[in-house]
């Protein structure tokens, strides 16, 4: 048979799953998780709680079902999940979003994400900026769409953009600048002036401001989530794209959503409708149902884990790691060189038989020729029970 071409290869190649012999490998998730099986390890990797989300919730997802929300939902979204989507934004951010023109309700933030950029990108004269290291899927669409992607460092320990390296990176090439903020892998949450010079940057440039903000709710020590459409220079230019999974502890029912200017919203429409089409029927009126929770639900996420942070950051740092002190998300970020360690892929192959417990390499999240800068660190969990964190902690101590 005659080997199978096409665009798979430059997706591939662009998620950094092509090695120097040709080969396609897995995703770093699904070997580091099949590790955890093997062996037994506490998998500290893949970013997916193991307790349930609230109840109001699921229950209102099996009334669906009773009910008989089966079937196709309409192609923006059910209009009651639209309307919540709008008043949270409202009674969070102060941002005003028509459920009928500028809410989009997607299979995920994936699918937003896959959907904004093929809408917005048109082939290689535009160039995508992100932040080094960014989530893989930003690399993998940029790839398909055929465009350039441009990345910012952020380095260790406080995972910060230097000013200048981003005004270098934003040009009148920009067509996108994708801003994950509190930001996976690092856990780290912008500083107003970075979101201020994004805004001034993307209007100066005319580049359309995509964020990536799942970890909306889950922010620590005091701070409060603000997104960048809250700018007004940025809210004529800037799709917002969040979902349900990591607020709600929901993370396969894959409800996500995308708001901005009702063009944009458009646009993306035109492609989403040909990904996905529709999802999750059932699951959109339990999420609306999720988004009107009292503000005691959205404290009490933040509150428990950032409680669960402070616990995996005390066990790692008794176990020899540095530490980076994450601002927000599920992850936390260590260096695995005061342990030794020169390589942060092999080092994590080799901990589920050292120590019990599996982690990722950061040097996953990054393009091939800048994974020396992030040779010896390593990405955490802590969305996971206290018990299991407490464990792993008792594991890894073993390292010292």
């Amino acid at each position: 048979m005659r080997t199978p071409s096409g665009t798979w290869r430059r997706v591939a190649t662009g998620a950094g799953l092509v090695g120097p012999d040709g080969k396609t490998a897995p995703t770093i998730f699904a070997e580091m998780s099949a590790l955890a099986a093997e062996t037994g390890a506490v998998n500290l990797g893949q970013g997916c709680p193991d307790e349930d989300g609230p109840a109001a919730v699921r229950e209102a997802a099996r009334d669906a079902i009773s009910a008989g929300a089966n079937q196709y939902p309409p192609g923006r979204g059910i209009p009651d999940l639209r309307l919540a989507i709008s008043e949270h934004q409202q009674r969070f951010y102060g941002l005003t979003a028509d459920p009928d023109r500028e809410v989009l309700v997607t299979a995920g933030a994936t699918e937003a994400l896959a959907a904004t950029i093929l809408a917005l990108v048109d082939g290689p004269d535009d160039e995508v900026v992100v932040f080094e290291p960014f989530y893989d899927e930003y690399a993998a669409v940029v790839a398909l769409a055929g465009a350039r992607l441009v990345t910012i460092p952020l380095r260790w320990p406080d995972f910060q953009p230097d000013l200048d390296e981003l005004r270098a990176a934003v040009t009148d090439r920009t067509r996108l600048i994708i801003v994950n903020d509190p930001h996976n892998p690092t856990g780290t949450v912008f500083a107003d002036e970075v979101r201020h010079e994004i805004a001034r940057l993307a209007d100066r440039h005319d580049a359309i401001i995509v964020t990536d903000e799942v970890y909306e709710h889950l922010v620590f020590d005091g701070r409060t989530h603000v997104p960048i459409a809250t700018i007004p220079e940025a809210a004529p230019r800037t799709v917002t794209i969040s979902s349900a999974g990591k607020t709600f502890a929901a993370t396969g029912w894959k409800i996500g959503w995308a708001t901005g200017p009702a063009e944009l919203i458009d646009a993306i429409l035109t492609v989403k409708q040909f990904l996905t089409y529709v999802n999750g029927a059932p699951f959109q009126p339990a999420i609306a149902v999720g988004l009107r929770l009292g503000d005691d639900f959205f404290a009490g996420i933040a509150t428990t884990l950032q409680r669960k942070r402070d616990l995996l950051l005390s066990g790692l740092t008794e176990a020899g790691f540095g530490v980076s002190r994450p601002g927000g998300s599920y992850f936390a970020v260590a260096d695995a060189a005061p342990l030794g360690a020169t390589d942060a892929h092999e080092f994590c192959r080799a901990l589920p038989a050292r120590a019990g417990v599996v982690a990722i390499p950061l040097t996953a999240f990054v393009l091939p020729a800048h994974r020396a800068e992030f040779a010896t660190l390593v990405r955490f969990a802590a969305c996971k029970r206290e018990d299991v964190l407490a464990e792993a902690a008792r594991r890894l101590a073993t390292l010292r």
